[in-house]
C-alpha cells in the first residue's frame, strides 16, 4: 500500500516516487499525492516523468495510475506532478459542497444529500427533494457570510465508538468496518465524513453561488454551484440576465418573479384558448368536392394534437380527404385519405421537399413539418397534388 500523502496534506503536488508496478499502461507507486476520487470528487491528472496521468482509481488497497504509453521500470525514481489549477478547483468545489449543504440543510432540516459530483467542468448536490429560491438565496447569503468569516477547514479521524459521532453528517453503511472515518470540519458549522481534498479556509473559496436547480428524477432535484472565479463568472452573467428579464418585463427588480408568475398564468390560458378556437375551426371546415371526393384543407394555429388526430380519423371513416396544417413555431402537416386514389405517403414525399420540409407514414395517414415558408403556399402545394391523384 502505498504511502498517500493527499490524505495528510491536499496542498502537495510535486514529489518523488519509486515506481512499485508496471502494467501496461497501468502504474503503482511507493508514495503518491494523486487522489483517486472518491466521496463524488473526480480523481486527479498530471504526470510521472514525462508521461501523462489521465486517470487514477484503487484497485484494492493500491493507488493505480493510468499512464498511457510509457516505458516506466520498477524499482525507477520519478518526479511526479499533479495538475495543480485542477486540483485546486476540486478543493474548491469539494468544500464549496459540504458549505452550500450545510447552509441548506439549516433551511430545510428534513434534506438529505443523494448524491455529489464534483469536477472542474460540474459541481452539483442532489438531495431528496425541491427547495424554494428564497430557501436557496439563504442559503448562499450564509455560505458566503462563512466565506467572508474565514472559517477553518480541518480533517480529522474518529472511531466507530467515538460519541461525537452522532454530530456528524454520515452513512456509516458505506464505510467499511476496518476503514477510518476521516471527518472534515468547517469551523463550528458542519461536521461531516469525507475522504475528499479540501482547502484550509473558507476565504479560499472566494464566492459561492447556485446557478441552477433541476430535477434528478427519482433522486431529488440538483443544485449546481460554482465557487471561486467561476462563481464570479456566473454571478455577473446571472446578473446580467436578471437586469435584462426586468427590462423586458417592464417590472422593478423586486417584482419580477412575481411578474412571471403571471405571465406564465396569462400564456397557458391563451394557449388554452387558441386550442379551442383551434377545435373550432376544426369542427366547422367545409369540404370542397374535387372528383366526386370531399377534400378538406383547414389551416390552424395552436391546435390540440389529440383534436387533430380525432378529425383525422373521422374523415377517413367517411372516405374523405384531409390535409391539415397546424402553425406554431414550424408548420405541422397531416395528411389523411380514406380514397384509395390518394396515398398519403406519396403527396407528401413529392410535396414536402419543395419547401424544404420531410414527412412519411402510410397510404391514408402520413405526417411531416416544414418550417420557413407561409401555410398558404404549403397548402396549395399539397392540394394541388391531391387534385392530380383525383383527376
Amino acid at each position: 500500500m502505498a504511502d498517500e500523502v493527499f490524505r495528510q496534506d491536499g496542498y502537495v503536488f510535486e514529489f518523488e516516487a519509486f515506481v512499485k508496478s508496471v502494467d501496461g499502461d497501468k502504474v503503482v507507486l511507493d508514495t503518491t499525492a494523486f487522489y483517486p476520487g472518491g466521496g463524488g470528487q473526480v480523481c486527479d491528472t498530471g504526470s510521472i516523468r514525462e508521461f501523462r496521468v489521465t486517470e487514477v482509481y484503487y484497485k484494492g488497497d493500491e493507488v493505480v495510475h493510468v499512464v498511457p504509453g510509457n516505458n516506466l521500470k520498477v524499482n525507477e525514481k520519478v518526479w511526479c506532478s499533479v495538475d495543480w489549477d485542477r486540483r485546486y478547483g476540486l478543493m474548491q468545489g469539494h468544500t464549496g459542497e459540504h458549505l452550500l449543504f450545510c447552509a441548506l440543510h439549516r433551511q430545510c432540516p428534513d434534506l438529505q444529500v443523494v448524491k455529489i459530483y464534483i469536477s472542474p467542468e460540474s459541481k452539483y448536490v442532489i438531495v431528496n427533494h425541491d427547495l424554494t429560491w428564497e430557501q436557496i438565496r439563504a442559503a448562499e447569503e450564509f455560505a458566503n457570510q462563512a466565506i467572508r468569516d474565514n472559517l477553518t477547514v480541518t480533517k480529522s479521524i474518529m472511531d466507530r465508538d467515538d460519541p461525537d459521532l452522532e454530530k456528524v453528517r454520515i452513512k456509516l453503511d458505506r464505510i467499511g468496518e476496518d476503514e477510518q472515518i476521516s471527518v472534515v470540519a468547517i469551523g463550528d458549522i458542519d461536521l461531516s465524513a469525507c475522504s475528499g481534498v479540501h482547502v484550509m479556509e473558507t476565504s479560499e473559496l472566494e464566492l459561492l453561488v447556485v446557478d441552477k436547480k433541476v430535477s434528478a428524477g427519482k433522486d431529488g432535484v440538483a443544485v449546481h454551484f460554482k465557487v471561486g472565479d467561476q462563481a464570479k463568472d456566473a454571478a455577473v452573467k446571472l446578473s446580467a440576465l436578471a437586469l435584462e428579464a426586468v427590462d423586458l418585463s417592464g417590472c422593478g427588480q423586486d417584482d419580477l418573479p412575481k411578474a412571471i408568475v403571471n405571465t406564465r398564468r396569462e400564456l397557458e390560458t391563451a394557449r388554452k384558448a387558441l386550442k379551442e378556437c383551434a377545435s373550432t375551426m376544426l369542427s366547422c371546415a367545409v369540404p370542397e368536392q374535387i372528383g366526386g371526393v370531399d377534400v378538406y384543407t383547414p389551416v390552424v394555429y395552436g391546435a390540440d394534437r389529440d383534436a387533430i388526430n380525432a378529425y383525422c380519423d373521422r374523415i377517413r371513416s367517411e372516405g374523405a380527404v384531409g390535409a391539415v396544417l397546424n402553425v406554431g413555431e414550424n408548420i405541422s402537416v397531416v395528411l389523411v385519405s380514406g380514397c384509395p386514389k390518394v396515398d398519403c405517403k406519396a403527396v407528401m414525399s413529392s410535396v414536402l421537399p419543395r419547401f424544404g420540409g420531410r414527412g412519411g407514414g402510410k397510404p391514408d395517414f402520413a405526417q411531416g413539418g416544414v418550417s420557413g415558408h407561409g401555410p398558404s403556399e404549403v397548402m396549395d402545394g399539397l392540394k394541388s397534388a391531391v387534385t392530380d391523384a383525383l383527376s
